[in-house]
């Protein structure tokens, strides 16, 4: 099986904050999740053009990370509570996409080769499973966790100084209004502040207000620092806000 180990990371499989999710750069990225939009298209499209593997081992999900020392692919097939996972080593000077190219083919190749010995499917399946390292990561460790990331903007929050967890605030209507009177006495131009602020402040109060009384979310099914994949789907999908 090339270089695949059958042995967990050493190092922790969340990726660390900061961090791009697709290639792990960190340098001047500041909050932002991927250093650009091309790094992050380029781990999807690597990842997509290689879910026929995914569907050969009959994979109902899958996750895909890196640390810094390997790259890990977990999967979870059709009809079995068990977790198979594939760790290949990093290569000095490539991207984590590249690696699971590799990966990819070293699998898809031992499948090949005992599907043309066998002439059977399912032996070939099974050949590769045999290959996964053995771990006792739970079923709920891959299955995708859902997202509700609430529909309104940032903007509104920011300017009211509140943060995403006040939106679950068992008095929000009692919160929003809270924090706009503390930013109205420091920005209202009768106390000295600025017209324009002031007015994007009442604004913001407003949104969050008419938000309140009709909380809409929108549902992402997913992980906040894995990329995963469906099988229903057969689609790969990036980490998910939190």
């Amino acid at each position: 099986m090339g270089q695949l180990q059958k042995i967990k990371p050493t190092t922790s499989e969340n990726t660390k904050i900061n961090e791009c999710l697709s290639c792990g750069k960190s340098e001047d990225i500041g909050k932002r999740r991927y250093c650009s939009i091309k790094c992050r298209q380029r781990l999807r499209y690597k990842l997509d053009i290689r879910t026929g593997l995914l569907k050969a081992l009959n994979a109902r999900y899958a996750t895909f990370y890196f640390t810094e020392e390997v790259v890990v692919m977990d999967m979870l097939p059709y009809g079995s509570n068990e977790i198979f996972s594939y760790i290949l080593p990093r290569t000095s000077g490539k991207k984590p996409a590249e690696d699971f190219s590799r990966m990819a083919d070293i699998l898809g190749n031992a499948w090949w080769a005992e599907k043309n010995r066998t002439k059977k499917n399912y032996l070939a399946t099974r050949h590769v499973f045999k290959q996964a390292a053995k771990n006792k990561k739970s079923v709920g460790s891959i299955k995708p966790v859902e997202n509700k990331i609430p529909t309104i903007g940032k903007t509104a929050l920011i300017y009211l100084k509140l943060g995403k967890p006040d939106l679950n605030s068992q008095e929000l209507k009692k919160t929003i209004k809270i924090a706009y009177r503390k930013q109205a006495k420091i920005h209202h131009p009768d106390h000295g502040g600025d017209t324009a602020s002031f007015r994007k402040i009442h604004m913001a109060y407003e949104q969050l207000i008419a938000w309140a009384k009709n909380p809409s979310f929108i549902k992402r099914r997913g992980f906040t620092d894995k990329w995963f994949y469906e099988g229903s789907k057969n689609k790969w999908v990036q980490p998910t806000p939190l």
